[in-house]
């Protein structure tokens, strides 16, 4: 088993290098046994609240092997307004539950659940299963691990 234990900005060239999909959820875990796309076996274990974005590279402690991190795709809901204020207000609601949420200039995306689009399609949205990569917002306050 490969065990991940830093960032890298970029792989060195003589790194043997692998590729690994998570989920939105997954990206957010600093303990994680996983496979890479390449079918090795990797675990990780990085610093407590790091949150990885796809295109980042994760190393082995000796350098010679890193992972480029991909974004899985999974399902979840596209929400478009016919109104600007509509949509922010979408956000505001979802805001207020917590709930992870990727912010577009004329759509949100978020996890698929059925009792979050039901609240949506009640307040007139229209909403679009999708099953595709999910890059939530990564918060107000970054975290120490960046």
């Amino acid at each position: 088993m490969i065990t991940l234990t830093q960032r890298c900005p970029e792989p060195p060239a003589t790194a043997r290098c692998l590729h690994l999909a998570l989920t939105a959820a997954e990206r957010c875990r600093s303990r994680l046994h996983c496979h890479s796309e390449e079918g090795e076996a990797l675990y990780l274990k990085l610093s407590r609240g790091t949150i990885l974005q796809p295109g980042e590279f994760l190393a082995t402690a000796d350098g010679t092997v890193t992972v480029q991190i991909q974004a899985k795709p999974e399902p979840t809901l596209r929400v478009e307004a016919a109104d600007r204020l509509s949509l922010l207000q979408a956000a505001y609601h979802l805001g207020n539950r917590h709930v992870p949420l990727e912010i577009h200039a004329s759509y949100l995306r978020l996890t698929a659940d059925p009792v979050l689009q039901t609240l949506l399609e009640q307040r007139g949205l229209a909403v679009t299963f999708e099953v595709t990569a999910f890059c939530p917002e990564a918060g107000a306050y970054p975290s120490h691990a960046h």
